[in-house]
């Protein structure tokens, strides 16, 4: 029961972190607000070690900087994503591929979750579906932006399944990897774009206060998964964090006023079905 909650609200943090990530993103560079945010997070990391239990093993570190690997490039193509103004599509399509890959991981692997528990995991699913059809702002939904959503949650897919093989003892280790390991590949990648003569906005004002609160949202929410899939099994902790899109919708809805389908609000009644579902 713990490890649901605990991968519910990591699904809410992440969605308010995404929501602040993609404004932020609107006003500069992804690569700066990932690489930014990455680094702003650093000392809550070092604060959260210090918290939690856990086991320092090259395992950990290993899996965990190969998540950060997966992690950084998701969030450069997801941010650039949600740049084009289309949060409520783009937030949605990205997360139900995210859910996909780990649960046909975990079933491929041996999980065998219960009937109900599973049943959940499917409600989850569907219910990011539903959630991801959006009239929303009016900003057109292209080919492009379809195909940067679906990479972004392969990646975050893969991200989830690296982190759920750090081991149920690592503790919050995983996690310093996988920042270790974003901040190594995204700063060459914002330093390459400078050399070539690109100027990437530095962000100021609210824009700043976007990136970090992206930053430290993000580093909270992984901290939240891992220790949510470290007590239950991935075929359903997975698609639970993967409810992300609801609160970037409902904050899309609250900031850009964007408009709720009744679609939408079914996708969020099949929200809470799964919920109660995979608690069961």
């Amino acid at each position: 029961m713990i490890g649901i909650v605990l991968a519910a609200l990591s699904g809410l943090v992440w969605g308010v972190g995404d929501f602040s990530g993609g404004k932020a993103s609107q006003r500069a560079d992804s690569i700066v607000v990932v690489v930014l945010s990455k680094a702003a997070s650093l000392p809550l990391l070092a604060l959260y070690l210090l918290m939690v239990p856990g086991t320092l093993t090259v395992r950990g570190l290993g899996w965990g900087a190969t998540a950060g690997v997966f992690g950084v490039l998701g969030m450069i193509v997801f941010y650039r994503a949600l740049s084009g103004g289309a949060m409520a599509v783009v937030a949605p399509i990205s997360a139900v591929t995210t859910a996909l890959l780990p649960v046909a991981f975990g079933l491929a692997t041996g999980e065998r979750p219960g009937g109900l528990a599973l049943t959940g995991a499917a409600c989850a699913i569907a219910a990011i579906g539903l959630v991801s059809a959006a009239g929303g702002s009016g900003a057109p939904v292209t080919a492009r932006l379809v195909g940067l959503a679906l990479l972004s949650g392969a990646a975050f897919g893969l991200f989830f399944i690296c982190l759920s093989r750090a081991g149920d003892h690592a503790g919050l280790w995983p996690i310093a990897g996988a920042q270790v390991a974003a901040v190594a590949l995204g700063a060459p990648l914002l330093l390459r774009r400078l050399r070539a003569g690109a100027r990437p906005a530095v962000p100021e004002g609210a824009s700043r206060r976007w990136l970090l609160a992206a930053g430290l949202l993000d580093m909270s929410a992984n901290a939240l998964y891992v220790l949510a899939v470290a007590r239950g099994e991935l075929s359903i902790i997975a698609p639970i964090a993967a409810l992300y899109p609801v609160s970037t919708v409902l904050l899309a809805m609250a900031v850009d006023r964007e408009r709720l389908r009744p679609v939408q609000l079914a996708g969020l009644g099949l929200a809470a079905t799964a919920l109660v579902l995979v608690a069961s």
